[in-house]
């Protein structure tokens, strides 16, 4: 999508969900020998969804695992999380009507096909760089940086910067 569109969509954004695995991460889990798992996860994630909050939108993450790797996570983050959900268009579907907003107000940052569902009714559906080919299709916007390098973040600087130009015009 050009970069005009993505300009005029942004500002009308009021929530953005993200999945968990392969966008806060690089989709590389580490299991220990007691079963325990660790992920390995973008520390400037946080400081760009401050920026969020300090421009009025409102974020969650949507993840399909139960894990509480990603409950820490969204802990520290200061993030709303909902895990393991099968169908996340029913839980966007939740999410949105208890924030009083709309499909076209939402924004999905996903990289698989389990975030089809969400790609393909929100306002600004995203994908990370390396997001599976399958969803390619589906996203108007893919970040320049992969999951759990900086892909959370790249959003978060995008809406800022269009957000702030829009006001100030």
């Amino acid at each position: 999508m050009a970069h005009n569109e993505i300009k005029a969509l942004v500002p009308n954004i009021r929530l953005i969900a993200f999945d968990f695995d392969g966008v806060f991460t690089d989709n590389t889990v580490y299991v220990a020998e007691d079963g325990t798992e660790s992920v390995r996860c973008w520390r400037g994630d946080g400081l760009g969804l401050r920026k969020l909050d300090s421009l009025g939108v409102m974020s969650v993450i949507i993840s399909s695992e139960v894990n509480p790797v990603v409950t820490v996570r969204s802990r520290k983050l200061n993030i709303r999380c909902i895990q393991g959900i099968e169908d996340k268009h029913i839980a966007l579907a939740t999410i949105i009507n208890e924030f009083d907003t709309s499909f076209s107000q939402t924004a999905f940052l996903g990289n698989d096909i389990n975030d089809l569902p969400c790609l393909q009714v929100v306002g600004l559906p995203m994908v990370v760089q390396d997001a599976h080919e399958d969803v390619l299709p589906y996203a108007l916007y893919r970040t320049e940086k992969p999951g759990g390098f900086g892909a959370v973040r790249e959003v978060c600087d995008l809406f800022e910067r269009i957000i702030k130009r829009a006001t100030a015009s």
